[in-house]
């Protein structure tokens, strides 16, 4: 018997040698990048990623990632609550309806809980603020502040300095335990003060004189060839901050300033892609890279004057869609898919990849059968909506190549519906793009059947057929608004929450006579 248990002493203290060692988790988001700036999705673009590149052609790009939208000008907020909870928008816990679509326990399931309980080190940095605070003081080390300057100090390095550090205790300890790390950036959200190298390798300035126009360059990035120097129709929130204040641009949309701005974002994205060069070189000295699965991604697009507008508030390709990499074990190098994958689905996606449970809260779908090239797409519609300004706002439905935008803003005074076949017009031009004096300016050339096909009698049963399909995921997913042309549903939509009074200060009394 004595020598049965010693056996089994000796069998069991080998265990962990057999044993396969737990792939880690490094979760890469940047803040405001459209997947049309980056090489890897528009292979003519100037931006230079290397890095980038590298997990690209090391493991698989994703070509329909999406976020499902925002009731919120801060469109981060939400974007951002999905990535933590993997729950769809109208189910999020600061939702219009919360108290009836989403359950107390959430705060327990979100991200890195779910990672602690399996018994992973979990670590971040990002920016502070617009995103979801509970879910983020989850994680055992925390180092958040917002970042966007253009030196060692105060820009993208210091995000990257932090995971470093984090790295080096880890080698220091000799930690064996697997890693979650979630590695955010302030960048390239305004404002988008590079370091001076790379605005100079863009030929671009921090421009800040409002009453003055940048100097326009042949080495900045070109204009976009969706660019508008107006949108054709008002996009439906007076005031908001990304189409009116953002310091460099304002309310401009020349080439000048657009073209400066691109090559602002662009040097920023490099910086960033820079600090994401020097974690892999260290993942790698650390004999850890091979077994690490990795996250790219953006918490949603940007304009910067592609369809006339500037921020992240709309519906448009460039701005729904979000650039999304991962490279990792069984993953095969330089494969592509659609995936037409919502950020919502990365929680459940990283328990698959790992063994972890996914927790019950989660809406999300996991990709990984798209990652093993086992699939091409996770679903075949897609929606996402804006309602950030006046109510009920944007919608949007895509079904393979045939995509919907409705608009039913400003108290019904904007009511329009775009119909656009993305397989024929990926950019979605409009007539305005079509304009000779646009096209001398972008140097596109738009067919003339890449417009808006809405009003086309030829299209009218597929505009039907995609009217009735956003309905349903409106119905399916808890929507709380209708649009001007559909059913009420007996819906009674959220209270709009009054804005604070504004305190007047006491006017000093005059002294007495």
């Amino acid at each position: 018997m004595k020598t049965f248990l010693s056996l089994a002493l000796v069998l069991l203290a080998f265990v962990p040698c057999f044993a396969d060692k737990r792939p880690n988790i490094l979760f890469i988001i940047v803040d405001d990048q459209s997947p049309l700036d980056l090489n890897i999705y528009r292979p003519d673009s100037k931006q230079e990623t290397p890095h980038i590149d590298r997990l690209a052609a090391e493991g698989m790009v994703l070509d329909a990632a999406h976020h499902m939208g925002s009731f919120s000008g801060a469109v981060c907020t939400p974007s951002r609550h999905m990535v933590m909870c993997g729950r769809t928008v109208w189910h999020l816990p600061i939702a219009p309806k919360a108290m009836e679509t989403c359950p107390p326990e959430v705060i327990d399931n979100v991200m890195a809980e779910v990672f602690n309980r399996a018994g992973y080190d979990t670590m971040r940095t990002c920016k502070r603020g617009n995103s979801y605070r509970g879910a983020n003081e989850k994680f055992t080390v925390v180092h958040d502040a917002t970042k966007r300057g253009g030196t060692p100090e105060t820009g993208s390095a210091w995000h990257g300095e932090r995971v470093l550090e984090y790295l080096n205790e880890r080698s220091s300890n000799k930690d064996e335990d697997p890693f979650l790390i979630y590695f955010g950036f302030s960048h390239p959200h305004d404002v988008r003060d590079g370091t001076p190298e790379l605005l100079a390798k863009y030929e671009a300035t921090n421009h800040t004189d409002k009453n003055s126009l940048p100097k326009e360059r042949d080495g900045q990035p070109v204009l976009p060839n969706n660019w508008l120097p107006a949108h054709p129709f008002h996009h439906g929130h007076p005031g908001l901050r990304d189409e009116v204040s953002v310091r460099g641009v304002w309310e401009n949309r020349d080439p000048a300033t657009i073209r400066n701005e691109l090559g602002r974002e662009y040097a920023c994205n490099e910086y960033i892609d820079i600090q994401i060069g020097r974690v892999l070189a260290k993942l790698e000295e650390m004999g850890e890279l091979d077994n690490t699965y990795i996250f790219y991604t953006a918490d949603h697009g940007m304009a910067i004057g592609r369809h006339g507008l500037q921020g992240k508030q709309n519906l448009y390709e460039h701005t729904w869609k979000v650039p999304f990499v991962v490279k990792g074990p069984g993953i095969k190098a330089g494969s592509r898919a659609p995936g037409n994958i919502y950020l919502l689905d990365v929680l459940s996606t990283m328990c698959d990849l790992t063994g972890v449970d996914i927790p019950k809260t989660n809406e999300g779908i996991s990709f990984k059968p798209v990652l093993l090239g086992e699939k091409e797409v996770t679903r075949d519609v897609l929606y996402g909506v804006y309602n950030g300004g006046t109510k009920p706002g944007m919608r949007s439905v895509k079904k393979g190549d045939w995509k919907l935008i409705k608009y039913d803003v400003l108290d019904g005074e904007v009511r329009e519906t775009q119909l656009f076949h993305l397989g024929d017009n990926p950019d979605e031009y409009l007539k305005e793009h079509h304009d000779p004096a646009v096209a001398k300016l972008t140097g596109a050339k738009p067919q003339p059947h890449q417009v808006n096909l809405a009003g086309d009698p030829k299209h009218a049963e597929k505009l039907a057929e995609m009217e009735a399909l956003l309905l349903s995921e409106m119905r399916r997913l808890n929507d709380p608004w209708r649009l001007w042309d559909q059913p009420d549903d007996g819906l009674t939509p959220p209270a709009r929450k009054p804005k604070p009074a504004k305190k007047n200060k006491p006017k000093p009394k005059k002294p007495k006579a």
